[in-house]
């Protein structure tokens, strides 16, 4: 992995996170070379200043589009607001929940996100699924140019990352220039449901899964039948338990898999492996709603797969990288010894050679978002 940080793995993962992300290097190096020192001192430290620095470079973008825009050069505009959020939301990640600029910044990132939607991509829109008396906030990038029904992939956070994230990954406009939308959610415990909203994570990933596949079999512009589910990092742990119960789902793709995350939990207590964020135990009582790490613990102990890869009855693709320093590689083996009763299961492997190694291919995200269409597109063609 590229690491412009040297020895701060969480910093370094958000700079290549970016830099596969849309973000050109002269403006992340721009934005990184002013806390370049500060990094040697751990990855909590300093991220108030991390925020700063990439706010900078990100206020320029934003200033620059608008003049764009008033000009007249619609494109120009829409490709700066795009990465003016990007690197907001990359930013806003590294803030301990307790910031307070973090609510301010992600409603301020959102705002340049829909700009860029009306300037360069009228085809994504923001959507609202319907869910327990509220709604769940998400983007859907829609692949029917005439509103005929075509299959659609919901996609999923893990513990940290947003809406905003899957979307400037450019995995859902690949997917809809292949003819698949795509609705990227921001599930309890993630992005603007947790930040806005107050939901937190559950075991019962089911829950939002039959939300969410309500919500687009009742579109006249989704095939019903046809309705994937995809998720990344803690995803890996979401997804799976969420197709062994929503029998409607077609397929289902664990874009790094997190088999047992409770076990996780009592690694990192005890310093083994990375933290996917700073401020780490901070984090994720705020996204399990719990105010101690006793009471966390023992709910974190019923985050795992055991008991329920075996119950998964779609088509299902595992994804992982061998050198993945927060989730072991023997987490993909386990949850795919244990899918016997997928139709049609594979685990793909990345390695240090061709890159895509790291956590979710964050170090190569071209190479896994190519190869996962790829499976998805091959795997709807033999459904039909």
């Amino acid at each position: 992995m590229f690491e412009y940080f040297p020895g701060n793995y969480i910093w370094n993962l958000g700079v290549v996170a970016t830099l596969n992300s849309g973000g050109t290097i002269d403006e992340v190096d721009r934005a990184c070379r002013p806390i370049r020192e500060l990094a040697q001192q751990g990855s909590d430290v300093g991220t108030g200043e991390f925020m700063a620095s990439w706010r900078r470079v990100a206020d320029q973008i934003e200033q620059q589009a608008i003049e764009a825009e008033k000009a007249g050069h619609r494109r120009t505009a829409g490709q700066r607001y795009f990465r003016a959020a990007a690197y907001l939301c990359q930013a806003e990640r590294m803030l301990s929940n307790s910031s307070p600029e973090r609510i301010p910044t992600y409603r301020h990132l959102l705002e340049l996100m829909e700009k860029s939607f009306e300037l360069i991509d009228p085809a994504t829109t923001r959507v609202e699924v319907p869910f327990e008396g509220t709604t769940l906030p998400a983007y859907l990038t829609n692949a029917s140019p005439d509103g005929s029904p075509v299959p659609t992939m919901i996609m999923w956070n893990g513990l940290d990352s947003t809406k905003e994230h899957m979307y400037t990954s450019g995995w859902p406009k690949e997917m809809a220039a292949r003819g698949i939308s795509v609705l990227q959610m921001d599930c309890p415990g993630s992005g603007e449901a947790l930040r806005l909203q107050g939901l937190t994570s559950r075991v019962e990933t089911e829950d939002w899964a039959r939300a969410a596949v309500d919500y687009l079999s009742a579109r006249d512009d989704v095939r019903s039948d046809r309705i994937g589910l995809v998720g990344w990092s803690l995803g890996g742990y979401y997804v799976p338990r969420a197709a062994a119960f929503e029998k409607r789902l077609a397929l289902a793709v664990a874009w790094g898999a997190n088999h047992n995350w409770g076990e996780v939990q009592i690694k990192r207590l005890e310093r083994e492996g990375e933290n996917p964020v700073p401020h780490y135990w901070e984090h994720v009582l705020w996204v399990w709603g719990e105010s101690d790490l006793d009471t966390f613990i023992a709910k974190a102990s019923r985050v795992n797969l055991n008991g329920i890869v075996e119950q998964i009855t779609c088509p299902l693709l595992i994804t992982h990288g061998t050198n993945d320093r927060q989730i072991s590689v023997a987490y993909a083996h386990q949850s795919f010894e244990q899918a016997v009763n997928a139709p049609k299961k594979d685990l793909r492997l990345f390695t240090p050679d061709e890159g895509a190694t790291e956590h979710c291919g964050l170090d190569h995200l071209p190479h896994v978002a190519a190869y996962t269409a790829d499976w998805i597109e091959d795997t709807l063609r033999e459904l039909s």
